[in-house]
């Protein structure tokens, strides 16, 4: 098995038709080097791959998109052997994007690095000029597959006890100061919306924090907070039993913002980073709060729960003000799986994005679609802001009306972010967990971990 050499041949549509006649004429019949297309001949001592890219000026996104096809349907041919890639239609960045796609496409459910490309015998063969893009996709590879296994656990695995300990061991490893309140820390603090849906639990609240330091005294601040919902029953305002199951992914927010953090510590980014996890499930228990509860945020602000199903603003909330009051940072930017609005809007082709500021906005959106993991702008106009007017509170944490959801959610977070002047918020409940090639559920995808990657690259 290790004498075998491996071939891979990388052709665009137009570059086949250049090289095919080195091919027996029968060749035709399997390969044309269309999109994602892929062939393979074996002999006694070589094993050759083709992989078909459609035009030759795919955009980044689509490279990866393709490697990562190849790399998980082939997961059984692939050997574990000295393996040489082939191509003459790629620029440095188109090589770098296949071979991030081919890393990405090895992930399965959990991930033990068992796919034959994190093999020892598996050895890249002429790309010794490429050493450090590796190891950047191998960060980028651990930081993302991290996010999708802690997604894709089972509910009973995702208990607060046991993803503490994970982020503690984490914090250890890469060298994060870690903080973590409790229930009763909390209420010292004054963080009334996240206890608010912690009330019903069996388990302990743990509003935690993560910083991780890269960067000089002149480096950007990133501040983070991902909606961290352990599993989401929507409390007293009960969901229907129909694919319940998948909302164990009710913490996609918080599992983007921890694969953010490990890929960045690990390839030392220059940059600081501060991230809260308002960590805690939404039960439904005699202590659970109910719909007309009024309950106060950490900035003071008087919230009227209308709806115990809209749990996440409530944790985002306290989350966003404490961010904001505590820490100077130069953005703030919140991740949650949020609304069924976002998904009805939009199903799985991107996420909501909401700003304040037309720069920040524009360069998430450059970042979205440069890596695949896309967004759209929705507005915060004023003339939202009067439906989440209360009667009994300053906020009610719903409208009544059927139309607008993810807005009016913003809309509501815009009020606990203490006037920074560059926040968004990111509404990815489609996007975080979909249907995927490696699982015959709706499983992680791994969204948001490049796209905020590369948006803290371009900083």
């Amino acid at each position: 098995m290790s004498e075998i050499i491996q071939h891979i041949y990388i052709y665009s549509e137009a570059s086949w038709i250049a090289h095919k006649s080195a091919y027996p004429d029968a060749m035709d019949k399997f390969f044309s080097g269309r999109k994602s297309e892929s062939f393979v001949i074996a002999s006694e001592k070589e094993v050759t791959f083709f992989l078909g890219i459609g035009n030759s000026f795919c955009s980044e996104s689509v490279l990866v998109d393709i490697g990562h096809k190849f790399s998980c349907d082939n997961r059984e041919k692939l050997l574990p052997a000295s393996t040489y890639l082939h191509h003459d239609v790629l620029d440095i960045t188109g090589l770098e994007n296949i071979l991030l796609g081919f890393y990405l496409g090895t992930y399965h459910y959990p991930f033990e690095a068992q796919h034959p490309i994190w093999d020892d015998k598996f050895q890249w063969e002429g790309l010794d000029d490429h050493k450090a893009s590796l190891a950047k996709i191998k960060a980028i590879c651990e930081g993302q597959f991290i996010c999708m296994d802690w997604l894709n656990k089972p509910a009973n695995s995702k208990r607060t006890t046991v993803l503490n300990a994970f982020l503690k061991e984490k914090s250890q490893e890469y060298n994060l100061q870690y903080t973590s309140f409790d229930r009763q820390d909390s209420e010292i603090h004054g963080l009334g919306a996240f206890l608010a849906v912690n009330q019903g639990s069996g388990q302990e609240a743990s509003f935690t924090i993560l910083e991780y330091r890269g960067g000089t005294e002149e480096a950007p601040v990133l501040g983070l907070v991902g909606k961290c919902v352990l599993f989401d029953t929507g409390g007293i305002s009960i969901k229907p039993s129909a694919n319940l199951h998948y909302m164990k992914s009710d913490m996609g927010g918080a599992t983007a913002v921890l694969g953010v953090l490990i890929a960045a510590a690990k390839m030392k980014f220059p940059v600081d980073i501060i991230a809260i996890l308002p960590i805690t499930d939404n039960a439904v228990s005699n202590h659970s709060y109910l719909p007309s509860d009024v309950v106060t945020a950490y900035n003071g602000k008087t919230i009227e729960i209308l709806d115990t199903d809209a749990e996440g603003r409530l944790t985002l909330a306290d989350g966003l003000s404490y961010l904001s009051k505590n820490y100077n940072t130069d953005y703030l930017i919140d991740l949650a799986t949020l609304t069924g609005s976002a998904v009805r809007m939009f199903g799985s082709t991107c996420g909501a994005l909401f700003s304040n500021d037309q720069t920040l906005q524009d360069q998430l959106l450059r970042s979205g679609q440069k890596t695949g993991q896309r967004l759209w702008n929705l507005p915060l106009w004023e003339d939202w802001e009067e439906e989440i007017q209360s009667d009994v509170a300053d906020l009610k944490n719903i409208s009544l009306k059927p139309v607008g959801d993810c807005i009016v959610a913003a809309t509501f977070l815009k009020h606990f972010i203490n006037e920074h002047p560059r926040w968004a918020h990111l509404d990815i409940a489609a996007m975080c967990f979909g249907n995927v090639g490696y699982a015959k559920e709706k499983a992680a995808t791994g969204y948001g971990v490049r796209l905020l990657l590369d948006f803290m690259e371009n900083l």
